[in-house]
């Protein structure tokens, strides 16, 4: 077996560990398991470190396995939180549950039929028919309230400063979980449980259950919860979470939000995120440290994952877009955008609609960048600035006798205009 615990500490990916687990694993093919939120329709990037964890696990030769939290999902992790979460309908966790399913298969192999192929469970199946009174009855004896108010997810509710308490249903959710352990490693022969360091009670709670009822041993790893250098959240844009979902967050986006990672942080994340070997990335990071003014390490990161979690024509298409804003594009780049990635491109530039019936009539230059757009501020400023040779259209350079037609729209609905190099103004046709 390759040695998993040696692989996720230098990649930075490991907080906690519970003595003789890297011995426990080194002896034969083990199987271990991640819980998954199945709160939305998507992954996030977020999740990405629990997902790595599996794929570096299967890696090793051994066999993983993603639990979506189908049950526990219900109820809601106290965890990091102070309130409870929504609780989702059966048919809402099963459409979730799909999506998430085909996004894990862009990682993990489920289909090869080895011994140790990914498989996916929901703790739902299991949970669903399981009545109150033989949970507490059979479960619940095992474990006592002085345990269970010891950990620190208890804890911190209870005596935040803004404690509100938290209810029966929150208080019980270590209990889920720690059956969920015991649950997979009966029937599933799981014996390692792996999540965020903000996990290490839960998972703790299912090995003193799986050692009270079985008499059996199992184990735990934790990974750090994933920060950036500046303090910010990570994970999180302007516009919330990064998602998988490309129709949720575009590739151009999911591309611009690892491209712009700060140098520490592409450091630390080109390790966690990529399965990039050893040796190569210390020669990125040293190519990186002589020269970080070329983003060697943000690059190779963001061309990665896109592939990874897109493909290799999207991540094509997010550096054409890139390059259209701080490259030498042309008006057939411009052209080749899809209308998301064109407007994920110019968000926030000025927008002014047009009627296509001016526009099959031809526009002039000077009325496009004042009278229709007010893009300048009046004919004169127009004219100057086309005697000056500073106006493109769709990155073409234009002059007053310039005539704008339904030929120059972008997705049949665009034009874009440009003053200097980064001035860019965008006409919508209605």
């Amino acid at each position: 077996m390759k040695n998993f615990i040696e692989e996720v500490t230098w990649r930075g990916m490991l907080h906690d560990v519970m003595p003789g687990t890297e011995e426990h694993l080194l002896e034969q093919m083990r199987v271990a398991y991640v819980g998954i939120d199945p709160t939305a329709d998507s992954l996030h990037i977020g999740h990405l470190v629990g997902v790595m964890l599996l794929k570096h696990f299967q890696l090793a030769g051994h066999k993983p396995v993603a639990l979506i939290g189908g049950a526990t999902g219900m109820v809601g992790d106290p965890s990091g939180k102070s309130n409870e979460r929504n609780l989702l309908d059966e048919q809402t966790l099963l459409l979730n549950q799909n999506a998430i399913k085909a996004q894990l298969e862009r990682f993990l192999d489920f289909n090869s039929g080895t011994d140790n192929a990914a498989e996916l469970v929901n703790n739902y199946d299991w949970m669903k028919n399981f009545s109150f009174l033989d949970f507490i009855r059979q479960i619940g004896k095992h474990i006592t309230v002085n345990y269970m108010m010891a950990k620190d997810s208890v804890k911190k509710r209870l005596t935040g400063e803004s404690a509100e308490g938290m209810s029966f249903t929150e208080f019980s959710y270590q209990l889920l979980q720690g059956y969920d352990f015991l649950h997979l490693f009966q029937e599933k022969k799981v014996t390692l449980q792996m999540g965020g360091s903000d996990q290490w009670g839960n998972i703790t709670t299912g090995t003193e259950l799986i050692r009270r009822v079985t008499s059996g041993k199992a184990y735990a790893l934790t990974c750090p919860l994933i920060t950036k250098a500046d303090g910010t959240k990570f994970g999180k844009s302007e516009g919330g979470n990064i998602w998988l979902d490309a129709a949720r967050t575009s590739p151009y986006k999911f591309y611009q939000y690892w491209l712009n990672t700060s140098d520490a942080d592409a450091e630390k994340y080109i390790k966690i995120f990529t399965f990039i070997a050893k040796e190569a990335i210390l020669a990125l990071t040293a190519e990186h440290q002589e020269a970080p003014h070329l983003r060697v390490l943000q690059k190779r990161l963001a061309a990665e994952l896109t592939t990874m979690v897109h493909s290799q024509a999207d991540l094509e298409n997010a550096i054409k877009a890139s390059n259209i804003l701080f490259g030498n594009s042309t008006s057939g780049d411009l052209k080749q955008l899809d209308q998301q990635t064109f407007l994920d491109v110019f968000e926030g530039v000025g927008q002014a609609e047009i009627s296509r019936s001016d526009l099959d009539a031809g526009m002039t230059i000077i009325d496009a960048l004042a009278g229709k757009s007010g893009f300048t501020a009046s004919n004169g400023e127009a004219r100057r600035a086309l005697q000056a040779n500073s106006i493109a259209v769709n990155k073409e350079k234009v002059d007053e006798a310039y005539i704008i037609t339904p030929q120059d729209l972008i997705n049949d609905q665009f034009v874009l205009l440009q003053k200097g190099k980064k001035n860019y103004f965008v006409l919508v046709v209605k």
